[in-house]
């Protein structure tokens, strides 16, 4: 048990399968179901992302795919945006990206130590200043989805909230 509790502390990522291989490469003779009994006496299991992490709520807005069978032919067609984790030593940076799906090319990026909406509609205020588009995509995360950047696309929205377009 003290061998399971040391590598499970280094890795909490070892599920039964690794950690028996682990053990049986430490010399130890063990199966995977002694394994799973000695983990499950410890309340102890692999720590991964679980299928449905995140579930909208009821009210929660759901954009319809505008993209199934279109022919992308011509810059400002479609753009699309994302948002990525970069690792650092101490913690995260977050990276938004605005494309443009036709050419590939990068019309605006932002980075912050938050996930709030902010710095997604700087990237997109500065997409903005460079050309509009006919099909904005996204993904359906909250920053996205949010009134300030779907409010973005009303021409009676405030530019000191974010941009029209």
């Amino acid at each position: 048990m003290e061998r399971i509790d040391e590598q499970y502390t280094a890795t909490p990522f070892y599920g039964v399968r690794r950690m028996t291989a682990w053990l049986r490469q430490q010399g130890e003779l063990v199966n995977h179901k002694r394994v799973a009994r000695i983990m499950g006496q410890m309340g102890i299991q692999a720590i991964y992302p679980k299928p449905r992490t995140t579930i909208a709520a009821d009210n929660a807005r759901r954009y319809p795919y505008l993209l199934r069978g279109l022919c992308i032919d011509r810059p400002d067609l479609v753009w699309s945006t994302d948002i990525t984790y970069i690792r650092l030593a101490n913690g995260f940076v977050y990276l938004v990206a605005v494309m443009d799906w036709y050419s590939r090319y990068v019309l605006s990026w932002q980075l912050s130590n938050t996930m709030d909406v902010h710095f997604c509609l700087v990237a997109l205020e500065e997409a903005l200043q460079v050309s509009q588009p006919a099909i904005f995509n996204s993904d359906q995360g909250s920053q996205f989805t949010s009134l300030a950047f779907t409010g973005a696309s009303d021409p009676n929205f405030s530019r000191r909230q974010g941009p029209g377009f």
